[in-house]
């Protein structure tokens, strides 16, 4: 099975907009529920209600799951997001909305910088 061939940058450039414009705030169908990160946004392989569900071994986000995180049920959610090592998970658990969207922005800005300085 072929790997998610998307462009990190650029991927990674759309989750920073998608969060900018508020793509985590509560959807009108589940205004309890803000919108999960990464999972509910189209840098996931899994949004656009594909046929067929792909394995998240495939997504070009894995590179960013540490090796002993990427055996769980939804790996993206054990990203680190800063230098405490907190994870998307453990924001939520430990942590408002407007905390994990705050890390994310800040991680994401972080990691496209970096991306952008290796490629060049």
């Amino acid at each position: 099975m072929p790997l998610d061939d998307r462009n990190p940058l650029d991927v990674l450039r759309f989750e920073l907009q998608f969060l900018e414009a508020g793509g985590y705030g509560r959807l009108p169908r589940e205004p309890r529920k803000p919108p999960l990160v990464f999972e509910d946004s189209l840098s996931c392989l899994n949004s656009c209600a594909q046929p067929e569900r792909q394995p998240c071994s495939r997504c070009l986000l894995m590179q960013f799951v540490p090796p002993s995180s990427r055996s769980e049920e939804v790996p993206c959610r054990h990203i680190p997001l800063n230098q405490a090592g907190d994870t998307v998970q453990s924001f939520y658990r430990e942590h408002t909305q407007l905390e994990l969207e705050e890390a994310l922005a800040s991680w994401l800005r972080g990691t496209i910088r970096r991306l952008e300085e290796q490629s060049s």
